[in-house]
């Protein structure tokens, strides 16, 4: 594969990149951050049904005749766009560690 950004013919060896340790590493830690807030994320949508179907928790009132359903549902929006947040807050460090794992790359530690 052919990198054009400075103008001229760079060969990646992406199986060499794969191999470094501080690929490997990024690839474990991301794959933790993504299934925990993925486990997370679905426990806590896949809980409401189960609450509102099963137990009668969620049916008491609140405050006034706002019930303890619909708090927990508006606490899944929030959720929701914290979650957003945060990912790309995450994906941005990840993206530095790529930038720093290439620049690992070019100046030879990838290497066989």
């Amino acid at each position: 594969m052919a990198n054009n950004q400075t103008g001229k013919s760079i060969v990646i060896d992406y199986d060499a990149i794969a191999n470094q340790e501080s690929f490997k590493a990024l690839v474990r830690k991301k794959s933790t951050f993504l299934w925990s807030m993925a486990v997370f994320f679905l426990g806590a949508y896949m809980l409401l049904p189960i609450l509102t179907s099963y137990t009668t928790v969620l049916h008491q009132k609140a405050i006034g005749e706002i019930t303890w359903v619909w708090i927990y549902s508006a606490g899944l929006f929030i959720m929701t766009w914290s979650l957003c947040h945060l990912y790309v807050a995450k994906a941005n460090s990840y993206d530095r560690e790529a930038k720093a794992i290439i620049a690992e790359y070019e100046n030879g530690g990838g290497r066989r």
